[in-house]
């Protein structure tokens, strides 16, 4: 059973500037909660209860919100509001922080390989960014369904199947046959898309899989690439199954997927209490 995750939070937030230089691209609200917490609250609803977040160098705040605040809990009580205690509660997860220095390699193969360490031989881990999230009206986790899709000791991905021309704002999948991972092409021309499924940043890796993005080689755009981690396993033989998504894949990396990730979980109402 796999019960770890690794989460890199450490981007500095440039699209979302100028909010980004007080508060954590990760800790930014959608609705009442951050952004962050709808990754954490899909874990815990697969059983995914030991979390490896990978934060930047001057972060506080996330391990600030997932802290017990004594004073906090202190003055509900005091002033009769103890049904807000469970609001403020830690969460039933061990959690790690792990820091990525703010120079050097940059990429989102970095801060993967970074949380090697904390998995052991054999062992694989569900691997989520901190800035975008899946969104189910059903409260149902899109990480249960990707990790009860995923064959014991092999890999996968998680797909969201795009309309039309919107297949060239992303990484196109190549399957095989079978439906299993060959490589992406990266913001192909509509017409020349291998397929509508758009690769999101979603995956259950093994440590094989995660101990080789400290050996990927620089890619053209000048990072250091996940998917290239992943295309290199498939390439020498490794299986990784590709499983299309159920719920909506919502962006709160930049300011017009923040704002309709709002609008998605909100509804227009404007009820975002939860």
């Amino acid at each position: 059973m796999i019960t770890k995750a690794i989460i890199p939070v450490a981007g500095w937030g440039t699209r979302m500037l100028p909010i980004t230089k007080s508060i954590e691209k990760c800790m930014l609200p959608i609705g009442n909660r951050p952004l962050i917490d709808y990754v954490v609250q899909d874990c815990l609803a697969a059983g995914v209860r030991e979390l490896i977040f990978v934060v930047g160098e001057q972060s506080s705040q996330l391990e600030s919100y997932y802290r017990s605040n004594i004073l906090l809990n202190d003055y509900l009580r005091s002033r009769g509001k103890d049904d807000k205690l469970a609001l403020v509660a830690p969460i039933d997860a061990k959690l790690h922080f792990v820091t990525q220095p703010s120079y050097g390699k940059y990429g989102s193969a970095v801060p993967v390989a970074l949380a090697a360490d904390y998995l052991e031989d054999g062992e694989s881990a569900v691997v989520l960014m901190g800035d975008d999230f899946m969104y189910n009206a059903d409260g149902s986790s899109e990480v249960a369904r990707l990790l009860a899709a995923t064959p014991d000791g092999q890999c996968s991905l998680l797909a969201q199947e795009v309309p039309g021309d919107d297949i060239s704002r992303y990484g196109a999948i190549v399957m095989d046959e079978d439906g299993n991972f060959v490589e992406i092409v990266e913001k192909p021309k509509p017409e020349e898309a291998p397929s509508h499924f758009a690769n999101i940043g979603k995956y259950v890796l093994t440590k094989q899989v995660i101990q080789s993005c400290a050996d990927v080689e620089i890619s053209p755009r000048g990072e250091y690439e996940l998917t290239d981690a992943v295309s290199n396993y498939a390439r020498a033989g490794g299986v990784v199954k590709v499983v299309p998504a159920v719920g909506m894949h919502l962006d709160g990396g930049n300011v017009e997927g923040w704002l309709h990730a709002n609008n998605v979980v909100c509804g227009r109402s404007g009820s975002c209490s939860s």
